[in-house]
């Protein structure tokens, strides 16, 4: 019997292309009766059963994706009867609102830190934290209060990476490892050093040597990506050389601050908010940081500094509209007080 014999009522069952890899509810429909379906998968039968109420329609081997939708596939199996079903966030009813995370999703976006689909040990499968379905097989379901919207890969629902890569580094101790997953996001501009800082913050794993170690270095290097879009930005589009990575001072007072460009002749500042949210929004540490922050623009803005405010992924995604702010800011400088006098220093 070939795998596409029909089985039931005359109807063959395909086993070309996604539907080689199909749930228990989705053989019913076709008309396969399940007990038929399980003596298929009995010792040297045509099929197999990897996970529970999920079956692939051919022997040997299971390929990297085809691992990942039989995953997909389990997790996103219908609530028991009596609890009403989610509206699914993939946009694919076949998978409900399961979403791949982690190593398996890092391996969809082709990281190369993250090891190919078929060599990933455990798949890591977000569903909401209704639902009651646990782990199973290679299949580990991960409850979540914040579901996340997800992307398609290869028709797969896969979690933005900075919340796949904070999945990941939970489940790895290897610290080498950690820094590569951490960095490759950074470095392919995949991601900025904040939006997975704080994945890492809320997946609380901060506080991991491994972790910490890596995020500092990520910091360092996603400061230095931020500088070189400044610079080019600068340049490109003709605002006139600043002072760049200067301290300024009054003459005898208070250090009022670092900035990354200034502008001496029309007192224009120029910041990269560079900051990760290493603390909770709700915490001690993160209010006395936003707190310390306001206060030294506040006061620079009393002296009649105009502080423009730039986030690293406005100036990688629409550095012609930063370059307008900026520009704004200078030549609106003719139009105000002269500003107080204050000291550069270099950084």
């Amino acid at each position: 019997m070939t795998q596409n014999t029909p089985l039931h009522s005359g109807r063959p069952v395909p086993a070309h292309g996604r539907q080689r890899v199909v749930s228990a509810a989705q053989l019913k429909a076709m008309g396969v009766p399940l007990g038929r379906a399980a003596e298929r998968c009995r010792g040297g039968g045509p099929w197999q059963r990897p996970l529970p109420g999920v079956f692939v329609l051919h022997p040997g081997p299971l390929s990297g994706r085809e691992r990942l939708r039989a995953a997909l596939l389990y997790a996103g199996r219908p609530p028991a009867p009596g609890r009403r079903p989610a509206p699914p966030r993939t946009g694919d009813p076949e998978y409900g609102d399961a979403v791949l995370t982690g190593l398996a999703a890092l391996s969809l976006h082709g990281f190369a830190a993250a090891p190919p689909a078929a060599s990933v040990e455990r798949v890591d499968v977000l569903v909401p934290r209704v639902r009651r379905s646990r782990s199973a097989g290679y299949a580990r379901l991960l409850r979540t209060a914040r579901p996340p919207c997800p992307e398609l890969v290869d028709g797969l629902p896969v979690a933005p990476v900075a919340r796949a890569r904070a999945a990941a580094a939970a489940r790895l101790g290897d610290a080498v490892t950690v820094r590569r997953l951490l960095t490759e996001a950074v470095r392919g501009g995949h991601c900025e050093p904040g939006a997975l800082v704080g994945e890492l913050s809320r997946a609380k794993v901060l506080g991991r040597p491994q972790v910490a170690d890596a995020v500092d270095a990520l910091l360092a290097e996603g400061r230095a990506m931020a500088e070189e879009r400044l610079y080019a930005v600068v340049r490109a589009h003709g605002l006139g050389e600043p002072l760049w990575n200067v301290d300024l001072r009054l003459p005898g007072g208070p250090h009022l601050g670092r900035v990354d460009a200034y502008w001496p002749d029309e007192a224009v500042a120029v910041e990269l908010d560079t900051r990760a949210p290493r603390h909770s929004r709700d915490d001690e540490g993160h209010r006395a940081e936003w707190a310390a922050y306001a206060t030294r623009r506040e006061h620079l803005e009393r002296l009649g500094v105009t502080v423009v405010h730039l986030a690293p992924e406005k100036l990688r995604d629409a550095p012609g509209q930063q370059a307008a702010v900026v520009r704004t800011a200078l030549t609106a400088a003719a139009d105000r007080e002269p500003a107080a006098y204050v000291m550069i220093l270099p950084r």
